[in-house]
């Protein structure tokens, strides 16, 4: 037994007095393909499918039905879906924002990026909603001057990209300055406090939107975009959103 013990340690001495980054340790791995082919184990199955059942139950939940097929890609300055979910985040919001400040929303300013599936034609479910949004974002309010909005309508036309909005009427000239600038009907005043809806990531910066860091108040609503749109949805029996005017560009006079 002594003798097993003294070749032990002597095994570690030696180990132990080599150089550390000569040392290999080889081991063996697989690496296991996740896809259709990947059979299924029955016990977990057992497990998980009343569960499936009750969240295929509420996923398919009809809340609403859409007059036709709607994508972010129709439209370059506004588009109908974009259109629908700025309006019914003002729609569901502005209540929530009086109660605790008094105020109203001013205007709303979302992310064309943020809108990740189309709003398809026929029934429209729970699941609708999360492919749209299947992010976590909530809705914020923050106040702005209207020195600050010009910084924002700069943003858009420059980035000529169709970012949802509400509140704001704007019209381009065919030489991209603009003809029109309104908030609510009306001039833009500089001195003037404007409240912005928009989403947390955006607050934050995302999609280079550092106007909004201008602002050091801020109202956390604790309401997520995607259950706004299933508010929404389940508020509105027909969904029938257009490309309209609130965000377009002049043609040039020939």
């Amino acid at each position: 037994m002594m003798i097993k013990l003294v070749q032990i340690i002597g095994f570690l001495s030696l180990v132990l007095s080599c150089d550390n980054s000569k040392i290999l340790i080889a081991t063996e791995t697989e690496n296991i393909s996740i896809n259709k082919d990947l059979k299924a184990v029955k016990g977990i199955e057992d497990i998980i499918a009343p569960y499936k059942v009750n969240l295929d139950k509420t996923m398919n939940q009809v809340l609403s039905f859409s007059m036709d097929t709607y994508s972010k890609k129709e439209g370059e300055y506004n588009t109908a879906i974009g259109n629908l979910m700025a309006d019914a985040v003002f729609e569901l919001t502005n209540p929530v924002f009086k109660n605790v400040s008094g105020k109203n929303i001013d205007i709303v300013l979302l992310n064309h990026g943020g809108i990740r599936s189309i709003l398809p034609k026929g029934n429209i479910t729970t699941k609708t909603a999360y492919n749209i949004m299947p992010f976590e974002n909530s809705i914020v309010v923050t106040a702005l001057k209207g020195s600050v909005i010009s910084e924002i309508t700069d943003y858009l036309k420059q980035k000529v990209i169709p970012h949802p909005i509400y509140g704001l009427e704007l019209v381009l000239n065919a030489d991209n300055s603009y003809n029109k600038v309104l908030i609510g009907g009306k001039t833009v005043d500089s001195e003037k406090t404007y409240y912005v809806a928009t989403n947390d990531y955006l607050y934050k910066g995302g999609d280079r939107m550092d106007f909004f860091k201008k602002s050091d108040t801020l109202y956390n609503l604790n309401y997520k975009i995607r259950n706004v749109l299933l508010d929404y949805f389940s508020k509105n029996d027909t969904l029938n959103p257009t490309i309209d005017q609130r965000f377009i560009k002049l043609k040039p006079i020939l």
